[in-house]
């Protein structure tokens, strides 16, 4: 990670660590790092338990749209948001979705993750193990293997809801789950192709500001 966290900083700023490949991973490390992270990446995601499964990676002419102009509000200033991408067709979904939120509830939802490659999602499993005391099966309850996320498969595509004034749930899911806009997902969101992907109560941790699409 002291080798990876450099470049995947640069990337973060130009707007682009969505989109690392793997061989830009491997292009940073040693020969015996680079052979760790490809036994990693054959992890059977059935061994470790939880909901992983593995997804389509996307297709070689998937377009992806570019988010680059968000922003939160934190201690009374506006905070530009990381950029992120979707693929065209889930945009489109989420654009109509929030135009129908927005009359209903005068509020609407950001894109505070979307796509993450594959090789950015093995990358952020790395980042998230010390927190869950070095395990692959505690992290995975968390965050999923790479080639098992939804973030990565556009089949399946994933999105991480925050509120324009910064509330996400990510440390504590009941407060997005009490949102005004939780409710209505929950009331509307099938009707443009989006489900939520971890209920309470499931094989992971629960997680309501994450919702999937499928065409």
């Amino acid at each position: 990670m002291q080798k990876l966290n450099p470049f995947v900083d640069e990337r973060k700023k130009s707007g682009t660590a969505p989109l690392i490949t793997f061989e830009e991973l491997y292009a940073h490390l040693t020969p015996d790092q680079v052979s760790f992270l490809k036994e990693f990446r054959e992890i059977d995601p059935a061994v470790v338990g939880g909901a992983s499964r593995r997804l389509p990676a996307p297709a070689p002419d998937t377009r992806f749209v570019r988010l680059d102009r968000q922003a939160v509000l934190r201690d009374g200033k506006s905070i530009r948001m990381d950029t992120q991408f979707l693929p065209a067709a889930a945009h489109a979904a989420y654009t109509r979705m929030m135009a129908a939120m927005e009359p209903d509830l005068g509020k609407r939802l950001l894109v505070e993750s979307g796509y993450r490659s594959p090789a950015y999602q093995l990358y952020l499993f790395l980042f998230y193990m010390p927190k869950h005391s070095y395990s692959v099966r505690e992290t995975n309850r968390h965050v999923a293997l790479p080639g098992c996320s939804e973030h990565g498969s556009p089949a399946f595509q994933a999105i991480d809801f925050i509120t324009p004034a910064g509330i996400n749930g990510e440390d504590q899911p009941e407060e997005f789950e009490e949102l005004q806009e939780y409710g209505w997902l929950h009331a509307r969101a099938g009707e443009f192709g989006f489900s939520l992907s971890y209920p309470r109560g499931g094989e992971s941790a629960f997680e309501p500001w994450h919702w999937h699409y499928e065409e």
